[in-house]
């Protein structure tokens, strides 16, 4: 997958310009692929130039103008066809996996500490989905709207990014709890 097809698919829904487009990367497009914010602006050049969105200029009385970006027929194409290719498995790379797999050989107590700081994180990302998917449902039971709800891709996305950081909270708690079992455990010998 290109950069240019997480942008596409997030310009499905509405308009966005350079700077609500990062902010949607962070809420949502991030569960699944990570940009920084002058990625973003270099691949909304590329994809204008390349017909596959359009974008106008809004003037605005007390800030900058701005450009609003949405998919082109040629865009809807392209992600046609990038939905019809093979997809490959996905595959993990953590650097705090390594860590722990060194676990044997290092200070347990900084595992624990980067450990707790990930679960933190995971724990917080999982408040966010669940407040997010309930905005997107708003007051419909979740199986009412993923039966008749207008578009469910994103609620989809959002689900496997919920689904994600509940994996790696449990992971890194039990994680945690193992490292600190073994502690006590030699303490105590």
């Amino acid at each position: 997958m290109a950069l240019r097809h997480a942008v596409l698919a997030a310009l499905l829904d509405e308009e966005l310009s350079g700077y609500q487009l990062a902010k949607a990367f962070d809420l949502g497009v991030a569960n699944f692929w990570h940009a920084l914010p002058q990625q973003l602006y270099a691949e909304l050049a590329r994809l204008e130039q390349d017909g596959l969105i359009t974008g106008r200029e809004v003037v605005q009385d007390t800030r900058p103008n701005k450009r609003l970006f949405t998919v082109t027929d040629a865009g809807l194409a392209e992600l046609e066809q990038f939905t019809a290719s093979a997809t490959k498995p996905s595959s993990m790379r953590d650097d705090l996996i390594v860590k722990v797999q060194a676990a044997d050989h290092v200070d347990p107590a900084t595992l624990i500490a980067q450990l707790a700081e990930r679960a933190a994180v995971a724990r917080a990302k999982v408040e966010l989905f669940g407040g997010l998917l309930l905005k997107m449902r708003r007051d419909r039971s979740e199986e009412d709207f993923l039966r008749y709800g207008e578009r469910i891709g994103p609620y989809l996305t959002c689900l496997r990014g919920l689904a994600f950081e509940q994996g790696n909270r449990d992971w890194c708690e039990r994680t945690i709890a193992v490292l600190r079992e073994r502690e006590a455990a030699r303490a105590a010998r």
